[in-house]
């Protein structure tokens, strides 16, 4: 058993950043200011979307890219019951009803057939979510969309980097939203981006992500601009800042590294739990596709063992393994359950993988040690605890 214990995520963060950061402070402007604008540049021609502009958090992004594109009070806007409850709780708070659907449980996607399914008059948008890194079909996802005159706002949080067909998630013709969390596979230490092909849109998010204020602080104090200014509708407050965006200029040119690292790694559990019984390994989707490995997620086979998988986490913990739980299924959440009348069996495939996920570590930074003891770790459990 390792002596340290072994964290499921870690960020890579190198001098670069730091010194970056380090010129933000002492430069006195540490708010949103001319970082912002160049990492948000640049991170649209990465991703090959027109428009972007930069937020506090993808949770942020997702609200705001609602409003934006119009979803109120009435509207249905469908996703899947297995994500991180801000999408659904984004949803929830302009006022429209969140309509789940299930997924595939070996590809952890939302199920295109269940998708066309929940369809009515009253839905406005759909929301898929890339889960862990992989895309969702969207070649049939938007033939839906435009079939019923849907908007399609891509929950990109796990997806920076990833393609479909040849394409980045960003560059298709609908909003995504992506996430710069540490966890994630770049990072600004929180942080998000909205990418449009849609200008009115990025508009409207860029002037809602600051109280509704027609200019932000950097043309407001730079010397050739103006201190004036007008409110022009209630906003939120949801910028990024410079000190967080200094990460991102440094980070975006080493995400492809990251993903070649994460995709190694990924590829050397799937080959050391192959013949293991104890777990379901994830699935690759059936189409062309550039998976980022935002999250390497098994299935503990709670058949096949004496424990579950929250024992099961608390093994790993005893080993010195860190381990993620991404996700329990939003419909099971009390809050969700309550207001919606939700019960788990009406999601049987979000609900058995809901049982049985769990995040194995993975993250740039990981040395073949640290990979070798957690195989062993779960090797040993999944022996010592098989039924």
């Amino acid at each position: 058993m390792r002596n340290t214990f072994l964290p499921f995520s870690r960020p890579s963060v190198g001098e670069a950043e730091i010194n970056e950061i380090a010129d933000s402070i002492r430069s006195g402007w540490i708010t949103t200011g001319p970082k912002v604008e160049k990492f948000t540049k640049m991170f649209a021609d990465y991703v090959g979307g027109p428009h972007a502009t930069a937020l506090s958090s993808a949770t942020a992004g997702l609200h705001l890219a609602l409003i934006a594109h119009g979803v109120k009070p009435g509207d249905d806007v469908i996703t899947t019951a297995m994500t991180f409850a801000a999408t659904v709780n984004v949803i929830a708070l302009t006022g429209a009803t969140p309509v789940l659907v299930d997924i595939d449980r070996g590809t952890l996607q939302l199920r295109i057939d269940d998708l066309a399914k929940k369809i009515t008059k009253k839905t406005k948008a759909i929301m898929p979510v890339h889960f862990a890194g992989q895309p969702v079909d969207l070649d049939p996802l938007f033939a839906l969309a435009r079939k019923h005159n849907l908007v399609v706002i891509e929950d990109a949080a796990h997806a920076v980097g990833t393609e479909y067909k040849g394409k980045k998630i960003g560059s298709f013709d609908s909003t995504s939203v992506f996430s710069f969390h540490p966890n994630k596979n770049m990072t600004t230490g929180e942080g998000g981006m909205v990418v449009s092909t849609n200008a009115a849109v990025v508009d409207k998010v860029t002037l809602l992500k600051f109280h509704g204020m027609d200019k932000n602080a950097w043309k407001r104090f730079d010397k050739a601009g103006s201190p004036r200014y007008d409110i022009t509708e209630a906003g939120y407050k949801y910028n990024m800042m410079d000190i967080q965006a200094a990460m991102g200029l440094h980070q975006l040119p080493k995400l492809n590294a990251f993903i070649v690292k994460r995709t190694g790694r990924a590829q050397q559990y799937q080959k050391a739990f192959a013949n293991l019984d104890g777990l379901f390994l994830p699935k690759a989707v059936p189409y062309a596709h550039t998976h980022a490995w935002h999250l390497y997620t098994p299935l503990i086979n709670i058949d096949a063992l004496t424990i579950d998988r929250d024992a099961f986490m608390q093994q790993l913990k005893k080993r010195n393994i860190g381990s993620g739980l991404h996700y329990s299924a939003v419909h099971e959440f009390s809050v969700n359950a309550n207001k919606y009348g939700w019960k788990p069996l009406d999601f049987p495939e979000a609900h058995f993988v809901s049982e049985r996920i769990l995040s194995l570590p993975l993250f740039p930074d990981m040395v073949n040690q640290d990979l070798d003891d957690t195989v062993e770790a779960v090797m040993d459990i999944c022996k010592k605890f098989k039924r």
